[in-house]
């Protein structure tokens, strides 16, 4: 029989999901929690919360039963451009207007790959915003500018 052992890197993630799930659900105690036909504004904080313990625990039963390899690489240039692309697109569609941030926001995020090439880049950023913009402005008639007062149009 093997020794107790648990998988540090699940019993990591585990922790971080525990702590925050614990961290957020003693927050949302100190707000009104409602019912579920009248959610208070603590309801859905708590309910997050609670998903995020039992995902937590469920990840620790999973790092004691089994052993998983290491770590690998960490690519730090898909995590350089894919995390800061929702960023910057929040930050510029009310300038630059819902067409050029969905153009530059998928510019930015297709860099991420070592593989992706310019044209490419460009392509499927034009293919993503004409796909959005008829989607989002026409077919469901969102009221959004479709370009922002940054731009001298």
């Amino acid at each position: 029989m093997k020794p107790f052992a648990i998988d540090t890197t699940n019993g990591i993630c585990a922790a971080l999901f525990i702590a925050f799930g614990a961290f957020f659900a003693l927050q949302s105690l100190g707000l009104e929690i409602g019912s579920a036909f009248r959610m208070g504004p603590g309801y859905f904080p708590l309910a997050l919360a609670i998903v995020l313990l039992l995902l937590g625990v469920i990840i620790l039963v999973q790092a004691v039963r089994f052993e998983s390899e290491a770590i690998g690489h960490i690519a730090w240039r898909g995590m350089l451009l894919i995390l800061p692309a929702p960023i910057f697109f929040g930050l510029t569609v009310r300038g630059l207007g819902f067409i050029p941030s969905i153009f530059l926001t998928a510019l930015i995020a297709s860099f991420a790959s070592a593989r992706m090439k310019p044209l490419t880049a460009l392509v499927l950023s034009a293919g993503l915003t004409l796909f959005a913009s008829l989607v989002f402005s026409y077919a469901l008639g969102l009221p959004f500018r479709r370009f922002g007062p940054w731009l001298p149009l």
